[in-house]
């Protein structure tokens, strides 16, 4: 083990040299975004791996700008004075981070009141924050953006609701298609005089027309905002969903129609005590699953996914060359956490081509994970020796990871786990494993006793003291040593070996090479 980062050279494609500490990835190094939406006021500190970053300070105030905007044509007056409070306090958090100046847009709200210009100029007065206020078209544009942030090459329909807009935007391939806007936000909708029969006639009407500008929409539908993100949660207590993660979670059209009439038959109260929604956002949930039923009624998606990636992740999006934006944000999110917490980094990458003969005929989306978990293979090895195997499990199940369904979440979990324990039983994987199959369960452990086995020889980038040969027709795992590692395969290692070719159902079989 060398202990070089990516001794390689460099090659292309999301397998290829780490970017994250490039001249263009330390640019994008704590970076602050400001979202002054129409029920929202929020700042984001993103910081780490540039392709995929952390949150490194996230907060939000409910300050309602838009709320009475129906009948006054102005910002709600209290919601203003609250929205400059929280601006004033991001600019003060935003200097004492060094993020230096805030990336800060303001979308249905502000474009729309009369007094939209005088808060603009107010909240650069009082703050030094500077506001750009968008139009709709560039609001979809840039959520549709955020979306690609955790679904580089995605293709489908983003739908963004903020509290007084929807916007609709096609992806396809990577890249940005039609964008347009309407007035249905669950702000508006509320303030509308007739009440649910006047509310239906205008949803129906204006989806219509958004259906009419974009033709069919049959592809996945990205969902973007706090109104998607709250009828999910929703959505997860109802079904009984046992991982809590809304980034990637997937709703089928049945599902999303039973959960709208579960919304419906229950108070606001009860919503709350379901799903931990807050209050704020569970009272205009009603007003967007109207929407929301039919947009999926007249669009007709095969696929429903949330994405908490949106118009904050868009504006980083924005400022990213292309050559990070092709890349995986997984591996990347990956081998910056390697190169931060490993022992020794580098060492993910000599151990992903000593296990590589059992995945010769794997598809790719097997083998970035089994790249992922090579790289993140000793990320916990600070946690105590009896908890590192549920510490590793937890950290690739529930960290802030783009580009992982939800079922190889908990696959790269389960490797990770069996990287450090023979066992899963008594452990959290046992409320997870409805996500992922028997033989999903059976490939998760048999790349952690890889990685178990790995771990235990010491590799080097420069000299091949051991390879793995694996014949699946024959059922014959053999491990050709050097000579001068020899003494590496103790009792443990042999061990180790052994219940790698047990859970692969081969012979194990080792082989000495004399030196020279």
């Amino acid at each position: 083990m060398d202990g070089v980062n990516d001794p390689e050279p460099h090659r292309d494609g999301p397998f290829g040299r780490p970017v994250f500490d490039s001249p263009e990835a330390r640019a994008l190094s704590r970076v602050g975004v400001v979202d002054v939406g129409s029920n929202s006021v929020r700042l984001v500190v993103f910081d780490g791996a540039a392709r995929s970053p952390a949150y490194f300070f996230n907060e939000k105030v409910m300050c309602g700008l838009g709320a009475g905007m129906a009948e006054t044509g102005c910002l709600n007056p209290e919601g203003r004075r609250r929205a400059l409070d929280a601006l004033r306090r991001f600019a003060h958090v935003a200097k004492g981070l060094g993020t230096g100046p805030l990336n800060a847009v303001a979308t249905a709200a502000v474009r729309e009141a009369s007094d939209g210009p005088d808060f603009v100029a107010e909240v650069l007065r009082e703050t030094g924050i500077r506001l750009y206020v968008i139009d709709g078209a560039e609001e979809a544009r840039l959520s549709a953006q955020g979306v690609l942030l955790g679904w580089p090459g995605a293709y489908g329909l983003v739908c963004d609701m903020g509290g007084s807009s929807m916007e609709l935007a096609e992806i396809d391939g990577g890249r940005v298609g039609r964008c347009v806007s309407s007035t249905l936000g669950p702000l508006k909708l509320r303030d509308l005089k007739g009440g649910k029969k006047a509310r239906r006639a205008v949803i129906r009407e204006t989806v219509e027309q958004l259906r009419d500008s974009l033709g069919e929409q049959k592809n996945r539908l990205f969902l973007v905002g706090g109104s998607w993100r709250a009828i999910a949660r929703i959505d997860m207590a109802r079904r009984g969903y046992p991982l809590h993660v809304l980034h990637e979670y997937r709703m089928s059209a049945a599902d999303l129609r039973a959960t709208i009439k579960h919304i419906a038959k229950h108070d606001a109260d009860a919503l709350r005590a379901q799903s931990g929604v807050s209050a704020a956002r569970v009272a205009l949930v009603p007003y967007a699953a109207e929407v929301l039923r039919e947009v999926v009624r007249l669009f007709r998606p095969h696929d429903i996914a949330v994405s908490s990636y949106g118009i904050r992740e868009g504006l980083l999006y924005e400022q990213m060359p292309e050559a990070l934006r092709i890349r995986d944000p997984l591996i990347e999110a990956c081998r910056f956490a390697e190169a931060k917490d490993a022992r020794l980094p580098g060492f993910g990458r000599i151990i992903y081509h000593f296990i590589a003969p059992l995945y010769k005929s794997a598809r790719p989306e097997r083998l970035r994970l089994v790249k992922a978990a090579c790289l993140l293979h000793d990320v916990s090895w600070r946690a105590h020796p009896d908890y590192r195997a549920e510490d590793c499990f937890d950290n690739a199940t529930r960290a802030n990871l783009g580009g992982l369904k939800h079922s190889e979440r908990v696959f790269l979990g389960l490797a990770l786990l069996h990287r450090y324990s023979n066992k899963r039983e008594g452990t959290r994987f046992e409320t997870l494993e409805a996500l992922i199959s028997e033989r999903e369960r059976s490939e998760a452990e048999i790349l952690g006793r890889a990685l178990r086995l790995a771990a235990m020889l010491w590799l080097t980038a420069d000299q091949e003291v051991a390879q793995l040969r694996w014949f699946p027709r024959r059922k014959v795992l053999a491990l050709d040593l050097a000579a001068e590692a020899a003494p590496l395969f103790g009792e443990v290692a042999q061990s180790r070996f052994k219940a790698l070719a047990g859970a692969l159902g081969a012979t194990p079989e080792v082989n000495t090479r004399r030196a020279g």
